[in-house]
């Protein structure tokens, strides 16, 4: 990005390669940097082999990091499927990107929430391990048939 971008944006670039998604149950909206490509907004539905297309495009792009509000369960495979394609992906608490007035449709929240990211004002929710998330996991499923078992 040119130095003459960035004073008009008002805010350091911290993290160039930094993408968005915004998590739906039906689709996503991911957002990289507008410097990025001719259409830095797509929509990915929200089956297996569309968030493997969107991680590709993502890659393609050069992104190394993403962000994504934590919406319900939704995120989980996106989540999931990034980190295998080697990004870091963190994980945003949505009272936190909607400080914001104004921004009403999917594609302007994952640009804004895109901005954010490549601003560094984002911070990562907690989020465990993978091993003490798979437990967890194990221990909620063992609860549930304890439960029907009565």
């Amino acid at each position: 990005m040119s130095k003459a971008k960035r004073k008009l944006s008002g805010l350091p670039m911290i993290n160039e390669r930094a993408a968005a998604i915004d998590i739906g149950s039906r689709f996503h909206v991911a957002a990289v940097g507008p410097d990025r490509c001719a259409e830095p907004v797509q929509t990915f539905q929200a089956f297996t082999g569309d968030i493997q297309r969107m991680a590709n495009w993502l890659t393609e792009m050069g992104v190394q990091t993403v962000a994504m509000e934590s919406t319900g369960v939704y995120w989980v495979p996106v989540y999931e499927v990034l980190e295998s394609h080697g990004m870091e992906v963190i994980l945003v608490n949505a009272r936190q990107a909607r400080a914001v007035p104004g921004r009403k449709s999917d594609v302007n929240d994952a640009q804004w929430l895109q901005r954010l990211h490549a601003c560094g004002l984002l911070h990562a929710s907690f989020r465990p391990g993978r091993q003490i998330a798979a437990l967890r996991a194990y221990l909620r499923l063992r609860e549930r048939h304890l439960e029907y078992a009565c």
